[in-house]
């Protein structure tokens, strides 16, 4: 479909944790069923390609919120969890939906059902050897602490997670080995999108205010949120020192359009704009560029000199990205040092193909990342993400011919080999997004389908949520069986 890639077979380290990676909110469904609250996705409408998705006040009755049943993984994780094992799972990555633990988010003691669901989720998991990899906030902030604090603009939101994270550290210490703070952090830094500020923060800003206001209120609550993560690194190491606690980015490796200087400077000034996040997680401090950044613009937030320790000794141990795409900017409508709205300086890169959803292609951008990231960090790293939304079409017999996700995960496997075998990469697994087809974070839908699992419901929300196995299925049983050498 976009043309082949010559493959690439390594020699991938024999303890690999190949697998998929999905989100609770986004697959278990039973909204409001255990004692379960309700989340900022539970307040979220289905959208389209072309139509953003709606965050409600509240959930209103004729409203189609996809996320409350989703496709029933809380009551069909069993099943599912045989399929996975059935592929040859090393590990699964999900998250553990804040409101089922905390409904509101500010109690003092937890929901017994909701840890019971996790714990029988993840010794599922280990009846099959598929090491549960879990993400603490993907997402799924409790709607409570949205209305009530501000979100993440709100100090007292540090010891809310904390709290959700102690307990599911002390719950899970024998149970979950590799955990995740915040998912895609550093999604916020496009602070003009309202989606990705509610979900990321928490933050549902107000009409009226400005880009200036917009902005200030990500930088504090990105801080907020590093403090969080930090404390939680120190508790968890406490609980558990054989813990792997690590941060999650969703990383594009950053190119100029041209070789032109202005180009060239606004590619890194990009990246310094973006992915400050996860420098701070890994050393503990604030790159030089972004404080000065914050201090010639007034945006100087509330951060204490205790904060500053606290995100000393709370880095983490590995650093887990999402990859789709590269990203490709130019400084035709933004010079480099008048960048604010990261948007403004991305440019269509022409030598790419892109996917339904307007997604560029670029397998050779996640060699290029894990080397960036190698280089940058000196740390292990994590694909936790990475796959193909398209729509699949089921033949009169039942199949899925999905050769296309196929040919786009064989390309993107053979360059990451390519970064372990010959650039040294230091890669601690590979985990496909959605690998069992779910609601779409961004447009809310299920047409758009990542998954080797077909399951049997619709945009419109209509079908028998049958789970069925697509082509890709078994060519992705065939990689793990092989560990990675049979890319065929």
């Amino acid at each position: 479909m976009w043309g082949f890639i010559h493959m690439y077979s390594a020699k991938m380290p024999k303890n690999f944790l190949w697998g998929g990676a999905v989100a609770a909110h986004q697959l278990e469904g039973a909204w409001n069923e255990d004692g379960k609250g309700m989340s900022v996705a539970d307040v979220m409408t289905v959208g389209s390609a072309t139509k953003p998705r709606e965050i409600t006040d509240g959930v209103i009755p004729g409203k189609n919120y996809p996320n409350h049943s989703a496709i029933d993984f809380y009551h069909h994780y069993k099943e599912d969890i045989k399929l996975m094992a059935e592929m040859g799972f090393k590990a699964l990555r999900t998250s553990i939906a804040w409101t089922r633990i905390f409904p509101k988010g500010d109690e003092k003691e937890p929901n017994e059902a909701g840890l019971k669901f996790y714990d029988d989720l993840f010794d599922t998991c280990h009846q099959y050897g598929i090491e549960p990899v879990i993400t603490l906030s993907h997402f799924e902030i409790p709607f409570h602490l949205i209305k009530e604090y501000g979100g993440f603009t709100n100090r007292k939101m540090i010891d809310f997670f904390v709290r959700f994270a102690t307990v599911c550290f002390k719950r899970y210490k024998n149970k979950v080995k590799y955990w995740m703070t915040f998912n895609e952090i550093n999604n916020q830094t496009s602070f003009n999108n309202d989606f990705l500020m509610a979900t990321n923060s928490g933050i549902l800003f107000k009409d009226g205010m400005t880009d200036e206001e917009k902005e200030a209120a990500m930088y504090q609550a990105g801080h907020y949120e590093l403090v969080a993560s930090a404390l939680a690194v120190k508790v968890g190491h406490k609980i558990n020192p054989n813990f792997k606690i690590g941060c999650m980015i969703n990383y594009s490796p950053v190119r100029p359009l041209t070789p032109s200087s202005d180009d060239v400077l606004l590619a890194d000034k990009f990246e310094q704009r973006r992915d400050w996040f996860s420098d701070v997680h890994v050393f503990g401090e604030y790159p030089n560029a972004v404080e000065v950044y914050i201090e010639r613009n007034g945006y100087r937030p509330d951060i204490t000199d205790e904060d500053r320790i606290v995100l000393k000794e709370g880095t983490v141990d590995y650093v887990a990205f999402s990859y789709y795409q590269t990203t490709t900017v130019s400084s035709e409508k933004v010079k480099p040092d008048d960048l604010t709205d990261l948007a403004q300086a991305i440019a269509k890169n022409p030598t790419l193909k892109r996917s339904d959803w307007g997604w560029e292609i670029d397998p050779e951008g996640l060699r290029i990342a894990l080397n960036q990231l190698q280089d940058r960090y000196h740390k292990p790293l994590f694909i936790v993400e990475n796959g193909l939304g398209a729509y699949d079409k089921v033949e009169a017999d039942g199949s899925v011919h999905d050769d296309y996700r196929i040919d786009y995960l064989r390309n993107h496997i053979s360059e990451m080999e390519k970064a372990v075998e010959l650039d040294g990469v230091d890669l601690m697994g590979y985990l496909t997004w959605g690998c069992i087809d779910l609601v779409s974070a961004g447009t809310g839908q299920m047409d758009k389908r990542y998954g080797f699992i077909y399951v049997d419901k619709n945009d419109a929300g209509e079908g028998t949520l049958g789970r069925s196995r697509k082509d890709s299925f078994f060519w992705y049983k065939k990689v793990i069986q092989s560990n990675g050498k049979d890319l065929n």
